[in-house]
């Protein structure tokens, strides 16, 4: 059988998308939660790192979420990282109950920075086994501490938690995200945890044994700290273990522009590391028969879910113009076809992992917007200050 032009050309367009939602098919078949880990007698301390940069609206909220833990209380400390701070900050975070370490360099502000200095403040202090890092804005699951015991006690160098939306209902952005995160950081670090891959860390609900902070210092200083670490980690050949049983969740943005804005540096943080970092992660990953490079190199390479989306729908109505305009096509149709069912099938998955219920499943309809918007968005050129730390604007409920 022969193969028209036409047919072809679609064919190889198709395939780079095709590729990308099986992989992401085969992560939400292999999304299953592994047996939890029984709980272990209270001995591990924690320091828990707040980074944090004009947040007094929400950081009394955090500390009373932190230390209302149920771990023993002479166990852990709360450290709070008032990072080139305008507002009150400090004063408030010091009033919470939370010890406050006071960063003003101006020449050196950003997340990473800010734990740079925390992890350097907590090593040098002796007490902690492990470091617990939860964003200002933040609440989390009481059982969090005992959670990450249980894995430091079984030798693990760095942990997960899973994150979530907190103000889920706020509006329909925060709903599709809501599904969006349970896909990204739900479904994907369940297949990775059963594959014992690495899931990565996510700035928000991570933790890192103090050994490993010794072995491997933190030096990460991009707009996307959290990922750049996890990378690190993996090239010294430490894995981060997901923990679906412990959870924190995080204020969304919930205004456009806002959103726009922490999008656009995320994801622009994200491609820049993919051009740095993905030929030395697959050159590694081969000479070390390491899977675990493999795959931290294959999730860079990822685009964002609604390019994906997009690319997949403007693929079919090209099959389909084609088919209509007399052409001779039939393969390129069957390969589009399966890249759409790929991604439905991950969207699925993180629709139900979500727990959104038929809320969730309407709220899906609002996704042609979304992915209007952030294709939109992609197409706007980078704008001042966007690499540095902003904090975004959000709703806030007290």
């Amino acid at each position: 059988m022969t193969i028209s032009g036409i047919d072809l050309v679609l064919c190889l367009a198709a395939l780079p998308v095709l590729a990308i939602s099986l992989y992401l098919a085969v992560l939400a078949l292999l999304a299953r939660q592994k047996q939890i880990t029984a709980p272990v007698a209270p001995r591990t301390r924690f320091e828990i790192v707040v980074p944090a940069h004009d947040e007094e609206t929400t950081i009394a909220r955090t500390i009373e979420s932190l230390v209302a833990l149920d771990y023993p209380r002479e166990l852990f400390r709360v450290l709070v990282v008032a990072d080139n701070c305008r507002d009150r900050t400090a004063e408030r975070a010091a009033a919470a109950g939370a010890g406050v370490l006071v960063r003003d360099e101006a020449g050196r502000r950003g997340k990473g920075y800010a734990l740079a200095a925390a992890f350097d403040h907590c090593l040098s202090g002796g007490f902690a086994d492990a470091v617990v890092v939860v964003d200002a804005d933040t609440v989390v699951s009481r059982n969090l501490l005992r959670a990450f015991a249980s894995r430091f006690e079984s030798q693990a160098a760095a942990v997960q938690a899973e994150y979530g939306v907190l103000n889920s209902r706020s509006s329909w952005r925060t709903r599709l995200m809501t599904i969006a995160l349970a896909a990204f950081h739900g479904v994907r670090s369940l297949a990775r945890e059963r594959l014992g891959l690495s899931c990565g860390l996510r700035g928000n609900g991570m933790g890192l044994a103090a050994a490993t902070l010794r072995a491997v210092p933190y030096r990460a200083f991009s707009i996307v700290e959290d990922v750049e670490y996890g990378l690190q980690l993996g090239y010294a050949g430490y894995r981060v273990q997901y923990v679906p049983d412990a959870r924190v969740l995080g204020d969304m943005a919930v205004s456009e522009m806002a959103s726009r804005s922490q999008r656009h540096r995320w994801e622009r943080g994200r491609l820049a590391l993919a051009y740095r970092h993905v030929p030395s992660l697959l050159a590694g990953a081969w000479r070390r028969r390491d899977p675990v490079l493999l795959d931290l190199a294959l999730d860079l390479l990822v685009p964002p879910l609604a390019e994906i989306v997009a690319a997949s729908v403007i693929g079919c109505a090209l099959c389909l113009a084609a088919i209509r305009l007399g052409g001779r096509v039939s393969v390129a149709p069957v390969l589009w076809a399966a890249a759409a069912g790929g991604l439905l099938l991950y969207v699925g998955r993180g629709w139900r992992h979500s727990g959104s219920g038929l809320r969730g499943l309407a709220d899906l309809l609002w996704a042609p917007a979304y992915v209007a918007w952030k294709i939109a968005q992609r197409l706007r050129g980078k704008r001042s200050g966007e690499d540095d730390w902003i904090r975004t604007t959000r709703e806030v409920k007290m």
